[in-house]
């Protein structure tokens, strides 16, 4: 956690998850023009484009341990599903995101958003067979009060996917409250995938 009273404007985009940089860049061509291996004179002398990358290659090695886990003769993979999971999350690790309000109006309590997407994600999986992605919490344009949350979520095949979302809804509704101290305007959960259920799953979307 950390306290401040003006959260940095640094994000831009149309759902404000695209980082500039120090420097000026946005995080997203940076990474783009180093993937593409676009000679940039400006990304090999600059410290703030040069920590983005160094960052970026740390996603190799996290996207190899996740595919030795799947193998593709596995029912159901999907390589390219899996590399975007991947992104969605690491990308949240590495990059501490914006601050988010916690408390009332009156405080001056913040906590980055990795830290609370960690929370939410770990909270939506305690659902049983379910897996979170993608995790953004949108502060309000005054930059105190209510905040937004979109998650999204691989659910299990062979259970009511509306009960399923609401179950995950409920139990991330629970964890940003209680545990966390977030004010929420709404909580949107967005199964993007479904996938294998666990070995002896049977139990509805709600049982541990």
């Amino acid at each position: 956690m950390t306290t401040h009273t003006d959260p940095p404007d640094r994000y831009t985009g149309p759902d404000c998850d695209d980082e500039r940089l120090a420097c000026g860049r946005l995080l997203s061509g940076v990474w783009d023009g180093w993937e593409q291996a676009d000679p940039d004179p400006h990304r090999a002398t600059c410290p703030y484009c040069k920590d983005a990358v160094r960052e970026l290659t740390l996603l190799e090695s996290t996207v190899r341990e996740l595919r030795e886990e799947t193998t593709p003769g596995e029912t159901g993979y999907d390589p390219s599903a899996l590399t975007r999971r991947v992104m969605d999350v690491v990308r949240m690790e590495l990059r501490p995101g914006r601050p988010v309000p916690l408390g009332d109006d009156d405080e001056d309590l913040w906590v980055m958003e990795a830290v609370a997407a960690r929370t939410l994600r770990a909270a939506a999986e305690t659902v049983t067979g379910v897996r979170a992605g993608s995790c953004r919490i949108t502060p309000p344009d005054t930059g105190r009060g209510e905040v937004t949350v979109r998650l999204e979520v691989h659910a299990p095949l062979g259970v009511p996917l509306e009960e399923a979302a609401e179950e995950v809804r409920r139990r991330v509704t629970g964890a940003a409250r209680l545990r966390l101290g977030l004010r929420l305007a709404t909580v949107d959960i967005r199964i993007v995938d479904l996938v294998d259920a666990p070995a002896g799953f049977e139990e509805g979307p709600g049982d541990d």
